[in-house]
């Protein structure tokens, strides 16, 4: 079930909503029990053989992280630590069986000259998410910083389905003291207010802004497919329709996400910041998918050794970190190489950074800043096309034709260059300095004519881009990051 369909906007989410408020009027354990079978129901419905799948992988790590906190403070540390071991590997396997099966065969095959015949494996739907989820869990768990295990309250942490398909990663202590407050289970009409602004304002970015472009994007990254050298113009409008088509379909699933679960009195953690206006590459990992960011930082980097074993070992964390990001996106050649690149950019920005204050010693001036941020969204864009091409060949043709002016172009794409060259400035205007969602929704960082309030003139606003959204509702499609 997608948050794009008629089926999920005027019958799931309703009944979801309506139901949890008149069982949490009564009884709190009640509407929570609710809660995690409607987001069971909202994961089966994509699949119903997956859900005894994801309930398996909630009681193991469940069991594990609860041993982890019961035996806190005893005398067996080595029987603790094991069984950490056991529950972060039995996270790991699964994640490379379902995700990685084919991938590992493929590559032996070619290797070592093999047949093995390839598994029937179909990736279970937001598995990267969950098992990202319950991993944090279990460090938490054997780091003393979660004391509380109650299993609705886990199930449900892992299972709530605003996040369960495509993020944000989150942290048992942001969710579960809310799942214990009574003020959750109380309407409160200005949450309400909120989160339809925000659902209303995702719904937009998805079927009106990323939908729009995306054929262009799919006619573009086809030729390339196909080893057609295309010319530059056509390139670069491929590399940045994707960029933005990216942009507003991730921006738009983590605002409708948020905004859900504000109505239901939930609130998520941030997970996206106008990336595009950062200055630098380590800015935009700030701003771009900021949990992820934060469990590689904080499970992965900082694990690995962090910056804590001299400059030339803090690079070399920078790059695995990457590396194994890109590779939790996707099992292909073309993600490892997505974030190998922005691990190198990490490496370049970080060096840069550490010369610039030892020899001047002071902040970069604007137009430094400004040239940082250009120099950053190229870098960007460039990485993108291989993140969204086929294979490595693929990519290569595509960024060789941005690079080559004089290259040829098939005459198929030549009807579509002015239109969507002035969509692309639209919406590049539009990411550089229009405000977020959350700072319109934020009194204090908004514009005042753009300031948003609960008032008349915002709701009849909201309707209106609502209805104009379900207009272009006529084929739904799945969000990007949903394949991942």
């Amino acid at each position: 079930m997608l948050f794009n369909s008629f089926t999920f906007i005027f019958a799931y989410l309703p009944v979801v909503v309506v139901i949890f408020f008149i069982l949490g009027k009564y009884r709190h354990h009640l509407a929570l029990i609710w809660l995690l079978a409607a987001s069971l129901f909202f994961y089966g419905w994509w699949n119903p053989a997956y859900i005894p799948l994801l309930l398996a992988s909630i009681f193991f790590n469940y069991s594990i992280g609860r041993y982890l906190i019961s035996q806190h403070g005893q005398q067996r540390p080595r029987q603790r630590h094991w069984t950490f071991i056991l529950g972060i590997t039995g996270n790991l396997g699964l994640l490379a069986y379902y995700k990685y099966g084919n991938f590992l065969v493929i590559n032996i095959n070619n290797l070592m000259g093999t047949s093995w015949p390839l598994p029937n494996i179909v990736l279970p739907l937001g598995i990267s998410f969950f098992t990202f989820t319950q991993i944090a869990f279990l460090v938490d768990a054997y780091r003393h910083e979660v004391r509380e295990a109650n299993i609705i309250h886990y199930g449900l942490f892992v299972t709530y389905f605003p996040h369960l398909i495509a993020g944000p990663i989150l942290h048992h202590k942001e969710m579960m003291p809310q799942f214990s407050k009574k003020e959750t289970f109380s309407i409160n009409w200005e949450n309400w207010a909120t989160g339809l602004t925000l659902f209303t304002l995702g719904l937009f970015k998805k079927v009106v802004i990323a939908d729009s472009i995306s054929p262009f994007v799919n006619t573009i990254f086809s030729a390339a497919s196909q080893q057609s050298h295309l010319h530059a113009a056509d390139a670069w409008g491929g590399a940045l329709a994707y960029t933005f088509q990216l942009y507003f379909d991730f921006s738009g699933y983590t605002d409708m996400a948020l905004g859900i679960s504000r109505i239901l009195g939930i609130e998520l953690p941030l997970n996206f910041n106008s990336p595009y206006k950062s200055f630098n590459i380590i800015d935009f990992w700030r701003r771009w998918h900021m949990t992820l960011s934060r469990f590689l930082r904080d499970y992965l980097y900082i694990s690995l050794g962090g910056n804590r074993h001299g400059t030339l070992r803090r690079y070399v964390n920078l790059l695995l970190t990457m590396l194994l990001g890109g590779l939790w996106h996707g099992a292909g050649w073309t993600f490892v190489i997505w974030g190998a690149l922005h691990g190198i950019y990490l490496m370049i920005n970080h060096g840069w950074r550490h010369l610039w204050m030892k020899y001047s010693g002071v902040p970069a001036a604007r137009w430094l800043n400004l040239a940082g941020g250009l120099l950053t969204f190229t870098a960007v864009v460039i990485a993108w096309v291989f993140f969204r091409a086929d294979n490595i060949p693929s990519a290569l043709v595509l960024v060789s034709s941005m690079v080559h002016p004089d290259a040829s172009s098939p005459e198929v794409l030549f009807p579509l260059r002015s239109p969507v060259w002035r969509w692309i400035l639209c919406l590049m205007c539009i990411s550089f300095w229009a405000p977020n969602s959350q700072e319109i929704l934020n009194p204090h960082q908004s514009p005042g004519i753009l300031r948003w309030q609960p008032n008349l003139t915002w709701l009849i606003l909201t309707i209106l881009v609502l209805l104009y959204s379900l207009t272009h509702m006529e084929l739904v499609s799945e969000f990007l990051y949903f394949q991942f």
